[in-house]
């Protein structure tokens, strides 16, 4: 692993780690973690030391907004974690965005599934999946319903998808 390889990954697994413990602990992700850890990226990158160049960090904040952002829109995710992965970006680079974006989804479809099974709401989960496709208005509001217990935090399935992201 070269120098700026090792920088990336371990400052990704610094600021999306510690990013993920708030987020399970609190259910929140603060913007000062946020904004840190997309301050270290652009930091590295205009000192060298990650490979990345300014541009491609301040893109990759772009880009990963972008991406998540939708998801925002539509309730699925909170801006924490649109910001945490935007910030991640920055440590990254805009390189490879669309992949890192499908791990964090891949990750996080498969720690939904998880809590749904730890839950006991599995099969539950799986028919209001369905029913997405079929009758989304009235599917969206029972898995928004708070009775529902459907939230669960989704920074560590950003951390763990970015730092897979960055090892491939």
């Amino acid at each position: 692993m070269a120098s700026g390889d090792a920088f990336v990954l371990s400052a990704v697994i610094v600021g999306a780690g510690t990013a993920s413990v708030v987020d399970v602990i609190h259910r929140r992700i603060p913007n000062a973690i946020s904004f840190a850890t997309a301050a270290a990226g652009v930091t590295l990158a205009a000192t060298g030391a990650s490979g990345v160049t300014v541009t491609s960090s301040l893109l990759g904040i772009a880009l990963g907004c972008l991406l998540m952002l939708p998801g925002h829109v539509l309730g699925a995710t909170g801006a924490g974690d649109v910001k945490l992965f935007a910030a991640a970006r920055a440590i990254i680079g805009a390189g490879q965005v669309v992949e890192a974006f499908l791990c964090v989804a891949i990750v996080g479809g498969v720690f939904a599934a998880g809590v749904a099974w730890w839950r006991g709401r599995f099969t539950r989960t799986v028919v209001y999946m369905g029913q997405l496709c079929g009758q989304p208005v009235r599917a969206r509001a029972a898995i928004e319903s708070p009775r529902e217990h459907n939230r669960f935090p989704y920074g560590p399935a950003i951390a763990v998808g970015c730092v897979l992201a960055v090892l491939l």
